[in-house]
């Protein structure tokens, strides 16, 4: 299942994403979304200074001080007189980045860039809906987003989408749906939908008019308790820079819980401060990651010492885990602060600055690796869990997969506290077991 979620404006702004003044990230890039709208800038940027701009951003920051093995003097004035415009310049760049052998180091075009600062600033404007293919390579509503103006025209999770302002969607890509949706916020878009419902064999047709708004996104997908006991909260991403404050949020909804699930499974990671937040809501001491530049020089992050939750937690991994959610579950690992229970993470352990450009494009480079507590480089590697359970084909067709996730598309209703999940299942009886032995375990939380 291909997903994507639609609602796209931008909100550009804030110190992060000022010249010179980076943002950290530790995020696997990913599709995307698609932007609403873009703020204006100038069509008559000098060319030859976007490319001397990154040119230099590498020169100074690289995390590669061989560059790749290469004289990197030889790419100053390569394009010197052959710069026309900003298309010119761009193509140059890629080129030239191409040749560092990094695939985190890479350009973003003004729709990308925009896209990765919506994300950040977790304020985007459009339906509020997430949309798919299924397998038929049909584009399907995977599910509207609570209290959108989707959620409110009655999309439902499965709807079959058809046509968008009167254009037929055969053929349609993700993408292609997401162009057509996209717009200003208070401006209208028409969905027409077909709804298979309980008579598969007589479908129901829908046309809808949606008015766009703003919407915030959510990196904290669930918080639940599964029994009586055992809490769950699923973190999907930690780009967005409240995503800390909602997993707090989530911890207090819990108050109840004896013992804690935090799902990172398919959480390809994000913003480096959140890593280092969020994982200090569980460690009271140790240190939750170091890095190191092309210098040599490593810096520790120690824990703060307050942590909100003393609850025992399992962290749920998969090979979808990957950057800012290595970094926590390397902390809470090292530290002997949580049981790793899935599979082994995707292994990215590098470190990137995000860099806009006078044009609104940007660029993303790798300026550091990272080093988990035990001082150990998962980069290509990855970590290993502590309780391994591997999903094999036979159990994603079984419906035995993340409990969000299934090969028959959105239709299918699936719920985390059924435990068919064979992985979240996992997690609970290890923590069961542990409460069994141990019911007098600490319960310590403190609030702000």
């Amino acid at each position: 299942m291909l997903g994507l979620t639609l609602s796209l404006c931008v909100s550009i702004g804030g110190s992060d994403f000022t010249l010179g003044n980076p943002s950290y990230m530790a995020a696997i890039p990913g599709k995307g979304h698609k932007l609403a709208q873009r703020p204006y800038m100038s069509p008559f940027s000098d060319p030859d200074k976007i490319y001397e701009k990154v040119w230099d951003l590498i020169n100074d920051d690289f995390y590669d001080g061989s560059f790749n093995g290469q004289d990197w003097s030889r790419w100053k004035h390569k394009y010197d007189g052959k710069l026309k415009n900003s298309e010119d310049a761009h193509k140059a760049v890629e080129t030239m980045l191409a040749s560092l052998g990094d695939r985190y180091t890479r350009f973003l075009d003004r729709d990308a860039f925009d896209d990765e600062r919506s994300q950040i600033d977790a304020q985007i404007c459009g339906i509020g809906v997430q949309i798919g293919t299924n397998k038929e390579r049909k584009i399907v509503i995977i599910s509207p987003i609570e209290d959108t103006p989707a959620y409110k025209a009655g999309v439902k999770a499965g709807d079959e989408l058809v046509e968008i302002d009167s254009k037929a969607t055969d053929g349609f890509t993700v993408d292609d749906a997401a162009k057509k949706i996209r717009g200003p916020i208070n401006t209208d878009v028409e969905l027409t939908l077909v709804r298979k419902g309980a008579n598969k064999d007589n479908p129901q047709r829908l046309i809808l008019k949606i008015t766009r708004a703003e919407i915030p996104l959510k990196a904290v997908q669930t918080t639940q308790m599964l029994n009586n006991d055992i809490g769950y909260i699923r973190l999907s991403s930690f780009i967005s820079q409240k995503a800390d404050r909602e997993v707090a949020e989530s911890i207090a909804k819990l108050p109840s819980a004896k013992a804690l699930i935090l799902d990172l499974r398919d959480n390809p990671g994000g913003l480096l401060n959140n890593a280092i937040a969020i994982s200090n809501m569980f460690l009271k001491n140790g240190v939750v990651v170091s890095t190191v530049d092309r210098d040599g020089y490593k810096k520790s992050e120690a824990t703060t010492g307050h942590p909100l939750c003393e609850l025992p937690i399992a962290l749920l991994i998969n090979k979808g885990s990957a950057s800012a959610s290595e970094i926590t579950s390397g902390a809470l690992k090292d530290n002997g602060r949580a049981v790793l229970v899935g599979e082994k993470t995707f292994g990215k352990g590098l470190v990137q600055g995000i860099n806009r450009l006078e044009d609104g494009s940007g660029v993303n480079i790798t300026i550091a690796r990272y080093l988990t507590p035990n001082d150990t480089d998962i980069n290509k590697k990855g970590i290993q869990p502590d309780v391994e359970v591997k999903l094999v084909k036979k159990d994603i067709e079984s419906h035995k997969g993340p409990w969000w996730l299934d090969p028959d598309g959105p239709n299918v209703e699936r719920h985390a506290e059924d435990l068919k999940d064979i992985q979240l299942k996992k997690a609970f009886d290890v923590l069961k077991e542990g409460l069994e032995k141990s019911p007098s375990v600490a319960m310590k939380r403190e609030t702000k």
